[in-house]
Parts: structure tokens; C-alpha cells; sequence
């Protein structure tokens, strides 16, 4: 039978649990190693900056596409400058 989970501090510590079954039996590459890292720096500031973070309940299904469409279009800008910076300039990136 599986773990009883009844509350948000039961899924945390099973979350940590998980991932330390998981770091026992496997070794993550560098890039997979960086990003997670990223993320929890990102975290930090983010509630650091704005005083919640993603555990937070006053927002609707709505709120919470919006704020991801408004990352993803950010994204897409930042995208579309990287690569006229590459036409202009002439450089290709080399393939990995």
C-alpha cells in the first residue's frame, strides 16, 4: 500500500524522500545538475522579490495561465534578439 499523504508538509517530505532515493541510484549530468540549481536560485529571489512563491493559493486557474503566457512570450522576445544578433553579425552558432 502506498505512502498516506494529508497534508502539504506530508508531500514535501516525501518529495525530499524521493529525491534522495533517486540521487542514491543515479547521477545527474552537469547541464540537468545546473539547471536544478538555477531553479532554486530563481526560487529565492522570487520570494525574496515578491514574498510568495508558487505554493501560493490567491490566484485562479486563469491568473495562473496568464502569468505563464506572459513568461512565454518574454521568452519568445529574448528568442527572436539572440537570433537577429546572430544574422547581423554573421555567426553561427556551432552545432553541439
Amino acid at each position: 500500500m502506498g505512502r498516506q499523504i494529508n497534508n502539504e508538509t506530508d508531500y514535501r517530505n516525501y518529495l525530499v524522500e524521493m529525491e534522495q532515493q533517486q540521487e542514491d541510484t543515479f547521477q545527474l549530468d552537469s547541464v540537468v545538475t545546473s539547471v536544478i540549481g538555477q531553479f532554486i536560485d530563481r526560487s529565492k529571489k522570487g520570494k525574496a522579490k515578491y514574498g510568495v512563491d508558487l505554493d501560493r493559493t490567491d490566484l485562479d486557474l486563469i491568473e495562473w495561465i496568464e502569468h505563464a503566457k506572459q513568461e512565454h512570450m518574454d521568452a519568445i522576445l529574448y528568442l527572436e534578439k539572440i537570433k537577429q544578433d546572430l544574422i547581423i553579425s554573421g555567426s553561427q552558432p556551432k552545432v553541439l
